[in-house]
């Protein structure tokens, strides 16, 4: 289904309160591998709330020491994302340093928060992760709607079907890229 198509079906739900929950890192390796562009994160914001009412929308990033994501932490802010950076750990191996960060937790405790104080009927979450099954499990036992967007090819295959609905980011693709030229806004 095209992007307008899924935006134009849900406008009549637009009594439901929506949140968001963006797993940046998943979806930065995805779009680079999948697309090979970069994304337009307001195109993909219209995406997951689709006329209906935003509640919050949270992108979880990792805060990179040699990476100065200012000017794209200022975009999301001003699309209306709020933004939660974690520190990797650092893990030290022979002669290599490796690090970790994600953000599973974080997400798992603010959709169960929000589900908890009854003031959202559907949370998006985007991220392909399969370890998001029980939460997808547990929010719809909340009678919330779950619905998943993410890149397909990296997508946990158990995620797909316990979701209420999934959206494959390659089929909306035309309506979430940045053109060339374009600025991330």
């Amino acid at each position: 289904m095209k992007a307008n198509d899924i935006m134009e079906r849900d406008k009549v739900f637009s009594h439901l309160n929506v949140a968001v929950f963006v797993d940046m890192q998943n979806l930065y390796y995805g779009a680079k591998n999948s697309l090979k562009k970069k994304i337009d994160f307001k195109r993909l914001l219209e995406i997951a709330v689709r006329g209906r009412k935003l509640f919050r929308a949270i992108a979880y990033l990792v805060d990179l020491d040699n990476v100065n994501q200012g000017s794209f932490l200022y975009v999301l802010k001003s699309l209306g994302y709020e933004i939660k950076l974690k520190q990797p750990k650092k893990f030290y191996s022979w002669d290599k340093v490796e690090y970790k960060a994600d953000w599973d937790m974080g997400i798992a405790i603010d959709a169960i928060a929000m589900a908890e104080s009854g003031k959202i009927d559907v949370a998006v979450i985007m991220s392909g992760d399969g370890d998001f099954v029980d939460l997808v499990n547990f929010l719809k036992a909340k009678g919330i709607k779950v619905e998943v967007i993410s890149f397909k090819a990296i997508t946990a295959k158990e995620i797909i079907p316990a979701a209420n609905e999934y959206i494959d980011l390659i089929e909306v693709s035309e309506f979430i890229v940045l053109e060339e030229g374009d600025h991330e806004n």
